[in-house]
């Protein structure tokens, strides 16, 4: 046994079993059929402009920025593994049956019984789950967060925990639309959404709208939609001309240690 790719936690890692090193790789990395590394869409939309009240909140929190987000990124991370071990049909519990104590933050699974109650209200079927999609000729890679059947209708549904909804959201899922085109062109992609967990909505809305308490299906209208690839394209454009020679960053660890 030479090399194997898993995952710990949320980190890609490597294992050479040969000279017993485990080597992570950045995730917003993915490796190609063909052996080439290509930059997730998340990484190329680093690219994208930042809205003022971005440069506002940074000078709000100053040195926290980076704890504050790292913790909203584990916060995604843990809402993200539960709604898909959820929707595989697995048991989720709070209360961890061994220790007797709470696994998760109570924030965390505020917002997946928000998704629970989303399944429970409307029903559709889950076409595909944490889909990772890689292109070569693309030239990037994603994970699509759901693809589903849902009123006659197919489309790519992007689970957000953020406080604020941002227009990069939508290139980074027109993004996803063409990798999923390329890989998958018989399924007919009728559009996309974004299933935000942390909005401020307070009612169930009126008749037509896919909402809850703290909770909301936004669709991307057609009439907007149709500017979200270009602009991606232009991002990942001025990506490789900043960016382009850009590799995963790797830390190597030896498996086992022993003083001689």
């Amino acid at each position: 046994m030479s090399a194997t790719v898993t995952k710990l936690f949320s980190k890609n890692y490597r294992i050479d079993f040969t000279s017993r090193q485990i080597t992570f790789l950045d995730t917003r990395f993915y490796l190609t059929d063909t052996g080439n590394y290509v930059p997730s869409v998340t990484t190329i939309l680093d690219c994208y402009p930042k809205p003022s009240a971005f440069y506002d909140w940074l000078k709000k929190v100053g040195e926290d920025a980076d704890t504050i987000r790292d913790e909203a990124g584990d916060r995604g991370s843990t809402v993200h593994k539960l709604t898909e071990q959820y929707d595989e049909g697995i048991e989720v519990s709070l209360i961890n049956e061994e220790t007797g104590k709470i696994d998760y933050k109570l924030i965390e699974w505020s917002m997946f019984e928000r998704y629970v109650e989303f399944r429970r209200r409307f029903e559709f079927q889950v076409i595909h789950s944490e889909l990772n999609l890689i292109s070569d000729k693309l030239g990037f890679a994603g994970t699509l967060d759901r693809v589903i059947r849902f009123n006659g209708r197919v489309l790519i549904i992007d689970i957000k925990t953020s406080n604020s909804l941002y227009d990069h959201y939508w290139l980074q899922m027109a993004a996803y639309k063409q990798l999923l085109d390329e890989v998958q062109p018989d399924l007919k992609i009728d559009g996309y959404a974004v299933l935000w967990l942390n909005a401020q909505t307070r009612t169930e809305g009126k008749a037509g709208t896919v909402q809850g308490k703290g909770w909301q299906l936004i669709e991307r209208k057609p009439e907007e939609a149709g500017k979200d690839w270009p602009l991606f394209r232009a991002t990942h454009e001025l990506w490789k001309a900043e960016r382009g020679d850009s590799k995963p960053r790797e830390l190597k660890y030896q498996l086992t240690h022993q003083l001689k």
